[in-house]
């Protein structure tokens, strides 16, 4: 027998199987722990969060299109879990009173119940008890809800608002383990302030978190980080622990120092002493990283440390341009966080379904197909994966008689015939001139 080449259909569409790997029990128990359920007769947490995740991964702009096309789901609706497509009313009100805090919770169940699906294979990292690349992204609203980055505009025109998402990640799970959403003026190492790390944990982050208090207390509590040193950051150097000597700006590791940099704390300056290491890049740019770990990081993997944080800005990459984080169905903060939110469940599902059925196909490709075929009844295990299958039309009354005593074929096969260019057939067919006499009863002679 031949390799089966169709697909079959199933009885429940898409987006009712991406909804079936959110764990309807623990939702529930969330539910309770947070009361999200307790100021609403009809629109409940499920229906709200089902409205949002269609919104989301079908890419609406507005509340009225998520309506809209919800109710085009005829026949379908049960397949979700609700009664009925929810107002738009309702729905607004939703968006603007229910605590973003449950949806975060939310996030965070889910991270814990699918990070061993997500473990990648990577070698950095492995002698700590988790590595962490921190970071954020900044995205621009067209209200004032929050408040936004940069100057004043010169002219009458209001300057527009902003929302951070401050992330840190797992390097060998790509997925956030600690999430911040403040205002976009708030800088970036307010949000160290806030991130409690594990002991024998390695932080990786850019040079716009370096904060020398907060370094000397994770030294203090032996948490690692790498980073790399501000251009007009003050110094002295203690100790050259290994000299290279290589060519000016030849690729590689030039330098590994001991420096001693100054911070204060209450008022009262202290020392902190750090390692420095100088690199080069293939493109000759030349990078100063600063980190606490004298021992289990060689000079080289301190580099290597270092790039990989580059995998973070990746992932807001596909966040932005896979997501609608565009248009927001609500102007206040608890209406913005919660898009935000139910945005990062959208990512991390689609991304445990890339893991386990196409890893190697592109996020892109896989949020590209789930919104085409949302709500078709189709098997998203093999939609997925693509495997140039074709769709199997079988009529329902194959095998019986027609009116005529015929049977029924399982397939109608269709003819094609020259001058026929339907589905890919040439058009042969000539196309032959002939003499055409004028009607005697329409034109004038002259």
């Amino acid at each position: 027998m031949g390799k089966d080449t169709t697909i079959k259909f199933v009885g429940q569409p898409i987006f009712s199987q991406i909804l079936k790997m959110v764990n309807r029990k623990r939702f529930a128990e969330l539910v309770k722990t947070h009361q999200s359920d307790r100021y609403y007769k009809e629109f409940k947490s499920w229906d709200h969060f089902v409205s949002l995740m269609f919104g989301i991964l079908s890419r609406c702009d507005s509340i009225p299109e998520i309506i809209d096309g919800m109710s085009g789901l005829s026949g379908k609706i049960e397949n979700l879990g609700i009664d009925k497509v929810p107002a738009k009313s309702t729905f607004s009100d939703g968006m603007r009173k229910r605590s973003d805090r449950f949806f975060e919770a939310l996030y965070f169940n889910l991270v814990k119940e699918y990070s061993s699906f997500l473990s990648d294979s990577t070698n950095i990292g492995k002698q700590f008890k988790q590595m962490l690349l921190i970071d954020s992204t900044t995205i621009r609203l067209f209200t004032e809800v929050l408040k936004g980055v940069g100057r004043n505009r010169k002219d009458d025109g209001k300057k527009k608002g902003g929302a951070k998402v401050h992330m840190a990640i797992s390097v060998f799970e790509q997925i956030g383990q600690f999430i911040a959403i403040t205002a976009a003026k708030v800088h970036d190492k307010k949000f160290l302030e806030m991130f409690e790390a594990k002991p024998h944990s390695l932080l990786v982050f850019d040079r716009a978190y370096n904060h020398y208090l907060q370094f000397a207390k994770w030294s203090s509590q032996n948490v690692y980080f790498v980073t790399r040193k501000k251009r007009n950051a003050k110094y002295r150097v203690v100790e050259i622990l290994q000299d290279y000597n290589r060519e000016t700006k030849e690729y590689g590791v030039h330098l590994d120092q001991t420096i001693e940099l100054t911070y204060k704390d209450n008022k009262e300056e202290n020392k902190l002493l750090l390692r420095m290491v100088t690199y080069y890049d293939e493109k000759k740019r030349k990078y100063e990283f600063i980190t606490n770990n004298f021992e289990q990081l060689s000079a080289e993997e301190v580099a290597a440390s270092y790039k990989k944080r580059w995998d973070i800005e990746l992932l807001f990459k596909k966040l932005k341009q896979n997501f609608q984080l565009h248009y927001f169905y609500g102007e206040n903060e608890t209406a913005i966080r919660t898009q935000i939110w139910v945005t990062l469940i959208a990512q991390l599902l689609l991304t445990v379904i890339q893991k386990q059925q196409a890893p190697q196909k592109a996020f892109s490709t896989i949020a590209s197909t789930v919104r085409i075929h949302l709500i078709s009844m189709l098997c998203l295990n093999e939609i997925v994966k693509g495997e140039y299958k074709y769709y199997k039309k079988e009529n329902p009354f194959a095998g019986n008689q027609d009116l005529f005593g015929n049977i029924i074929p399982k397939r109608k096969v269709r003819k094609r015939t020259k001058g026929n260019n339907s589905k890919g057939g040439h058009f042969e067919k000539s196309i032959k001139t002939t003499n055409i006499k004028p009607d005697s009863q329409h034109i004038n002679s002259s």
